[in-house]
Parts: structure tokens; C-alpha cells; sequence
């Protein structure tokens, strides 16, 4: 049943019976702190250059000009 919505949720009920029922919660926790660069959106003017780069990506076009 691997690879299915029923085999995953058999794997999951076995995670949670040998591991406890925080297993999800607690590696999800651990992933979480493991991060330390914050993103391309971190810092102080973090924010605005995300929306400032965001816009130029989305104003380049990959459609190839016709000739009018």
C-alpha cells in the first residue's frame, strides 16, 4: 500500500504508537529550529526588497517578441 492516502495513513498510526502522539509535532519542531538565514525576506528592509526583486522577476517576460 505504499504511496497511497490509506498506506500513509497506516505509517502514520505507527509512528504515532512507537514514537508517541507529539511524533509529527515535535520533528516538525526540530526543523524549525534548525533554520538560521531566515529567508529573502528576513531582516530590516527585508520586505520591501522581496516586493522590490519580486516586481522586476515578474515584469520579464519569456514569451518571445513578434515582429509587430
Amino acid at each position: 500500500m505504499a504511496g497511497t492516502k490509506v498506506g500513509g495513513m497506516a505509517a502514520a498510526a505507527t509512528n504515532k504508537k512507537k514514537y508517541g502522539p507529539d511524533f509529527y509535532a515535535r520533528i516538525g519542531a526540530k526543523g524549525g529550529k534548525l533554520g538560521k538565514t531566515g529567508g529573502f525576506a528576513a531582516g530590516d528592509a527585508g520586505r520591501e526588497r522581496a516586493r522590490t526583486y519580486g516586481a522586476v522577476g515578474g515584469r520579464i517576460s519569456r514569451r518571445t517578441k513578434k515582429n509587430a
